[in-house]
């Protein structure tokens, strides 16, 4: 693991407008850089970079956090990925923590994979564009399949010389061990033997989403060989080819940005849509597709099209695929190309103006694709025709939505002309045979029920998780601070009521939150904020000097976006130049005490409201609480509800 002084060393270094600058053209904005967001498309800028607090935000998705976050998000590095990244950048030395021999030993070993694959990767692209064989036969292939020369070099598109060991022989000479040349596959071994797996064949390397090459695929390019036509890396330990997607590496940043996805078949149908200027496509490289390879889409977008060949032989047998992808929550479409036609072939003969033309007019949601290619098998018969129907609900029923499942039920009636009860009645059918299958599965599934009028909701605002995102903003921002508070003490009158008395005391900001939660033992409801409130607190004991910027350094990354969701929510306002348009944000400087005791107070009055709720549900007989203690306890409680409400200025 790398080392907690790596991680303070990076985060100091990392200047963050440097960092993003790489990625978005970002303008001075006051003391904030501004630009257009790098996750969705949009014309007024509504991406904010803070030097001051080192954090960014992105208004348009929600996203934001540190200089590593955006590297995680923008370039979907893991945390350590984006850590050495700018460790690079800044010439830091990256030190790791204390690990055993058999953790040395299993990280060793795939980093010399790693290794191997990236130098066979450089090794193959030189073949091709160096050697008069590559030249001849590599070389003279893709250009017939009309790549060009950047296009070449984008992908690192390479060939394996005819021979042997000719690559084998080469990265042994070169210092890289024939035991792991043998792991990676790129070597075969045979008693004292050994020699090219991939010889003779154009190369396509395999990245993963951050850029490391994991393994290769390559195609055969003399049809009087008995071998297959295409050859893939065989399963290693950093090479998994049901949890891989071809061109993903390329296409992450147009996937994310266009919040879409195209999933094609094969290598040159991702090469060729690239080059035509479609980039959000990646390939399941010839293999079914899998779990694994639809949720690494779905950590870019929700929205996937399934491009089909013109072969309605092959289009049944891809059908569970699309099933696959409706259980991961998803949105599917799926546009097939005309008889003899594939997806390379197709951008090839077509500029880019023509292809997004015939992708968009000819991509249908899979309910009308799936109906009208299982009508067409079923024509006029009855019994093929129920099979049908049956088919597209238990599609239907791998959607997790039941919102989505609805509307599917009503199209799926519109276009078998079938009645929605029967429909709904089939689908609730199917979840419960599933649910007695799989219960651990289903146990969370409700069968499905048809209802006859519907009361329309309205959400509501989650005021605790308001109040509890307040009292986290307000250690952030003004922990450090000290003010003059009215010390609020409830006291019994001679009358035995409940009184507030005032006391004024000096306290900082952080001492004055945790003594009043601790006075009346409240915990968060939210963990995140029960988390970041212990982190918090612990650092205000502990140092002298509260530092978000060294804090930030400390917490998951996951938490870094709740963070900077509540230290760039003012920024919001400058972004949006509200006070040009004569609307005026208060300021929370002009009395810090008062926004932190009406926060505190606001949840008091929550928490109590909440208590003598739970007190009014107590077993009662003619119309009298049982237990006496409820009836006193209750009248307590609304009487600090009272107090409370009115030093609030509200009225019950």
């Amino acid at each position: 693991m790398i080392s907690r002084k790596t991680i303070e060393d990076v985060f100091d270094a990392a200047v963050i407008e440097e960092v993003i600058g790489e990625f978005v053209q970002l303008k001075k904005s006051g003391s904030n850089f501004k630009g257009l967001s790098p996750f969705s498309d949009e014309r007024t800028p509504s991406f904010m970079v803070s030097p001051s607090k080192q954090i960014w935000k992105d208004f348009s998705s929600g996203k934001g956090g540190t200089a590593v976050s955006f590297l995680m998000e923008h370039e979907h590095f893991t945390y350590p990925e984006a850590i050495k990244y700018l460790a690079k950048k800044y010439n830091i030395e990256v030190e790791e923590t204390v690990q055993t021999d058999e953790q040395k030993q299993q990280i060793n070993e795939r980093e010399s994979l790693y290794l191997i694959n990236e130098y066979a990767k450089k090794y193959f692209h030189n073949s091709l564009l160096k050697l008069e064989e590559g030249k001849a036969i590599g070389l003279t292939y893709f250009k017939e399949r009309g790549f060009t020369d950047e296009t070449i070099e984008k992908f690192a598109l390479g060939y394996s010389p005819n021979q042997w060991d000719a690559f084998t022989s080469k990265a042994i000479k070169d210092g890289y061990k024939l035991e792991y040349l043998e792991k990676t596959g790129l070597s075969i071994v045979k008693g004292e033997k050994q020699f090219d797996r991939f010889k003779g064949r154009v190369m396509f390397p395999i990245l993963s989403m951050s850029g490391r090459t994991l393994g290769f695929g390559g195609r055969i390019l003399n049809i009087h060989e008995k071998a297959a036509k295409y050859l893939n890396s065989p399963e290693s330990e950093v090479y998994h080819k049901s949890k891989v997607l071809y061109g993903i590496y390329q296409a992450k940043q147009a996937i994310s940005k266009q919040n879409s996805c195209y999933l094609v078949e094969g290598y040159t149908d991702v090469i060729q849509f690239h080059q035509t200027g479609i980039k959000n496509v990646v390939s399941s490289s010839g293999t079914a597709l899998t779990p694994d390879q639809i949720r690494l889409i779905n950590r870019l977008t929700k929205n996937i099209t399934v491009l089909f060949d013109g072969d309605a032989a092959g289009l049944r047998a891809s059908l569970k695929g699309i099933d696959l992808i409706l259980e991961q929550g998803m949105n599917v479409k799926i546009c097939t190309f005309p008889e003899g036609e594939d997806p390379d072939s197709f951008a090839k003969k077509n500029n880019l103006e023509e292809l997004t033309l015939y992708l968009t007019e000819n991509a249908q949601d899979f309910i009308s694709f799936k109906a009208s290619l299982l009508a067409l098998e079923a024509k006029n018969d009855p019994i093929k025709k129920a099979d049908t129907i049956r088919n597209i609900i238990e599609s239907i029923s791998k959607i997790p939505d039941v919102i989505k499942q609805e509307v599917y039920i009503k199209e799926c009636s519109r276009i078998m002309n079938i009645s929605e009860q029967v429909l709904f009645n089939t689908l609730a059918q199917i979840l419960q045979k599933e649910k007695k299958q799989s219960p651990k599965q289903h146990q969370n599934i409700q069968p499905f029920q048809v209802v006859t009028s519907e009361k329309q909701t309205v959400e509501k605002i989650d005021e605790l998780y308001e109040l509890e995102k307040k009292i986290i903003e307000i250690l952030l921002i003004y922990g450090n601070k000290e003010a003059d508070f009215e010390d609020i003490i409830v006291q019994r009158n001679e009358e035995g009521e409940l009184i507030y008395v005032n006391e004024n005391v000096s306290y900082k900001v952080y001492n004055k939150v945790f003594l009043d939660l601790q006075l009346d033992e409240i915990e968060f409801a939210n963990p995140d904020f029960q988390n970041l409130y212990t982190k918090i607190i612990e650092k205000f004991t502990v140092e002298e000097e509260f530092k978000i910027e060294s804090f930030l350094t400390e917490i998951e990354p996951e938490n870094s976006q709740l963070i900077t969701d509540i230290l760039m929510n003012e920024e919001k306002y400058l972004l949006h130049k509200w006070n040009e348009k004569e609307i005026y944000v208060k300021g929370k400087e002009v009395s810090i005490s008062q926004y932190v005791t009406e926060t505190i107070m606001n949840l008091r009055r929550y928490l109590i409201e909440n208590k003598i709720r739970e007190l009014a549900k107590s077993p009662t007989e003619n119309g009298s609480y049982k237990d006496e203690t409820v009836l006193k306890t209750t009248f307590d409680y609304q009487s600090l509800r009272k107090l409370i409400t009115d030093k609030l200025n509200r009225v019950v």
